[in-house]
């Protein structure tokens, strides 16, 4: 099941969570404190080198007439599209660059280009997502309500079709996160969902109607002969960027070590402890200079949840110094490459579309679901005042959650050495008693034969 006691949980005490508040809000002070021109230029060159990609993109689909001008064209405009996706329309949204008080990269201001409203996406994500992060039946990221992506989500027979909807959440990403806003902002202003003609409807009607016009209507009409190819091409560099912006959410959210907590544990959270629920509830990808930026920095989606209106190019940096707050307190540090990560999204996708009978592990030792009642397999702790002790007496070390699931997973892989050794002894019992018996059956064939070759000879005799 899901985490019901971050403490329990993280094997850290009450004071060492609020000391690790307390050392987070320093390096936001410390961030904060140093945003600048260095910032403010970095943003700017982003915007500019976005419009030209595009700009590029588009000149070059006009002019060309040929195939390589066509791959060529939707190639620049794929990843002009995925900047202002990742790096733009994602960041300042979140108020990232508020702080500069320009009215054009302003959190108020700014409009993606994506199918659904920049305001219903703030309402939905900035809000629900970020404060209710990974609490099942909270956050209504978790699957986005159509992916069952822990077993505290009771199994219905919809989730067989899990695989076959995750391909088709990948390739019209856009219009599913359009639609799972519209639906929040439906349910936050209570506005009934047979309203065709609501103010959360006609929002969202006339930002896609405009992008749908501006992709597939205007630009292909302004190609002239070629507006097929140009058609296309937007075709394609829409469903390019959307399963980039899939594969960077899903790695960000749902590769084992991406925790899920319980409202029980929200109840009486702390900010300290929300800081810690940021970090047990997100996972990192490896990435270069490029990737990272093409990916938002999103690559660091732990530090995005943990300070998400702080600029993102300052994640690398804070990134080291959140590394080394998880060594200082032996938790762990979820990250692995874009390709791990993704396959543990997509192998939990597919194992959890199945009903729990069929599935090997139970909900407390799952890999895609932890909980604190894991920790039971171990008899490691100490109780000081109810607390957990996290110092070793003997070494002074700090022993946390990161040196439990390492113990976790070695009694567990003993666990599953001696049921393997246990059914092994009992498969080679098995075929011993098989021997036994089959030597008796021999025996007594030979000499049930025996018995029929005397009593033949016996009648011979007799006839004779």
């Amino acid at each position: 099941m899901a985490i019901t006691d971050i403490k329990a949980y993280s094997h850290l005490t009450e004071a060492d969570i609020e000391t690790l508040g307390a050392e987070l809000d320093a390096i936001r002070r410390t961030v904060e404190q140093s945003l600048g021109e260095r910032d403010a230029r970095y943003i700017r060159r982003t915007i500019r080198g976005q419009r030209i990609l595009e700009a590029a993109g588009r000149a070059t689909l006009f002019a060309g007439r040929n195939k390589w001008a066509w791959v060529a064209g939707t190639a620049m405009l794929s990843v002009a599209k995925i900047i202002e996706n990742m790096e733009l329309g994602h960041n300042i949204s979140h108020g990232q660059w508020d702080w500069m008080n320009d009215p054009e990269i302003h959190s108020t201001s700014w409009e993606w280009d994506m199918t659904g409203t920049s305001g219903q996406w703030k309402r939905a994500h900035n809000y629900s997502h970020h404060t209710y992060t990974n609490i099942v039946g909270m956050d209504d990221d978790v699957g986005f309500g159509i992916l069952r992506m822990t077993r505290d989500e009771q199994w219905k027979p919809i989730n067989l079709a899990q695989p076959l909807a995750n391909l088709i959440l990948a390739a019209l990403f856009e219009w599913g996160i359009a639609l799972h806003d519209l639906k929040l902002e439906k349910l936050q202003t209570g506005v009934p969902r047979t309203d065709l003609l609501s103010e959360p409807n006609r929002q969202f009607f006339r930002k896609a109607g405009r992008q749908v016009a501006k992709d597939f209507v205007v630009y292909p009409l302004l190609s002239g002969p070629g507006w097929k190819q140009t058609l296309k091409a937007n075709a394609t560099a829409n469903l390019i960027r959307n399963l980039w912006a899939y594969a960077v959410i899903f790695c960000g959210h749902f590769p084992d070590g991406a925790e899920k907590f319980t409202e029980e544990q929200f109840a009486a959270e702390t900010r300290a402890e929300w800081y810690l629920r940021q970090m047990l509830g997100s996972a990192n990808f490896q990435a270069g200079p490029a990737m990272a930026f093409m990916s938002g920095n999103l690559c660091y989606q732990i530090e995005h949840h943990l300070f998400p209106d702080i600029p993102s190019n300052r994640y690398p940096e804070i990134a080291r110094q959140v590394r080394q707050l998880c060594d200082k307190y032996d938790l762990p540090y979820t990250t692995g490459s874009l390709g791990k990560q993704y396959l543990l999204a997509f192998r939990t996708i597919h194992k959890l579309a199945l009903p729990d009978r069929f599935l090997r592990r139970t909900a407390d030792d799952a890999p895609e679901t932890s909980s604190e009642r894991k920790f039971s397999l171990l008899a490691r702790s100490l109780e000081v005042g109810g607390e957990q002790s996290v110092v070793d007496p003997l070494t002074g070390r700090r022993q946390g959650l990161r040196s439990a699931l390492v113990e976790a997973k070695a009694a567990l892989r003993e666990k599953a050495r001696q049921e393997k050794a246990a059914l092994r002894e009992a498969k080679l019992a098995l075929q011993e008693k098989a021997r036994a018996e089959k030597q008796v059956l021999q025996r007594r064939a030979l000499r049930e034969r025996a018995t029929v070759r005397v009593r033949l000879r016996q009648r011979r005799k007799r006839l004779t």
